[in-house]
């Protein structure tokens, strides 16, 4: 395999140089009497296959080539860490993460910084490492929860916020209708008053009439009346 100078620059996880990834690998020689180096060997290897399952390899194909890059394995130091430090503050500052609230780059780039402490810690010991890798996935766990929970919720009010808007437009439909139905009834209400008022009026002509035509035949009757009582006085009255 041929190693690549290049380096991930990307992340804040401290990765190995690219490889080459080929079909057939030379396997290493060593002297069976060395059982220190085999020992130190293997350990390697066990924390390497630790840190592949807690940070998987990154592998790409570039001009028909196959490359693999694995995390480091190199134990840090403390210059490391505040490098680290350094690191994320300028990341933060460079890709303006927001301070409060939710943000997306600044839950990403301590995402990236939570792994490289993970990366350091296993390749001290590996029990520690395997621990925060479960208490990494938890909080991933936890955060696609209240991620789930708040789409659901964005739904859900989506849903009402539609159903709002088409109860609104029903509602204003319903006030037109009613209003129509309301001007219907103020002009049934005005011809009515208006027949209403016609009505009175003919009753109070025919009362009118009534009365003059009562009054005259009273008058008429009163007038027959004294006719009559003075030709019976004129029979009545004897001769003289």
């Amino acid at each position: 395999m041929t190693e690549r100078l290049l380096p991930s620059t990307n992340t804040l996880v401290k990765y190995d140089n690219p490889i080459l990834v080929t079909k057939y690998e030379q396997p290493s020689t060593s002297a069976d009497g060395d059982t220190s180096k085999k020992f130190s060997s293997e350990e390697k290897h066990e924390t390497e296959e630790i840190l592949n399952v807690i940070l998987p390899p990154k592998e790409w194909e570039e001009d028909g080539q196959m490359w693999r890059q694995q995390v480091s394995t190199t134990p840090a130091t403390r210059l490391d860490v505040v490098n680290l430090q350094e690191q994320l503050d300028m990341r933060l500052q460079q890709r303006q993460a927001r301070e409060t609230g939710i943000c997306p780059v600044r839950r990403e780039l301590y995402t990236q910084c939570f792994d490289e402490l993970i990366r350091q810690v296993t390749i001290n010991c590996a029990e520690r490492g395997l621990l925060l890798l479960r208490v990494r996935d938890e909080m991933r766990m936890t955060i696609e929860a209240y991620q789930a929970l708040y789409c659901s919720s964005v739904a859900f009010g989506m849903r009402k916020a539609l159903q709002a808007e088409q109860g609104k437009s029903d509602l204003n439909q319903k006030v037109d209708v009613l209003k129509s139905e309301k001007q219907d009834l103020e002009h049934e209400i005005v011809e009515l008053k208006q027949r209403a008022e016609q009505a009175d009026r003919r009753a109070a002509e025919t009362r009118l009439a009534e009365e003059r035509k009562h009054t005259e035949e009273i008058a008429f009757l009163k007038k027959t009346n004294q006719q009559l009582k003075a030709q019976l006085e004129g029979i009545i009255a004897p001769k003289k």
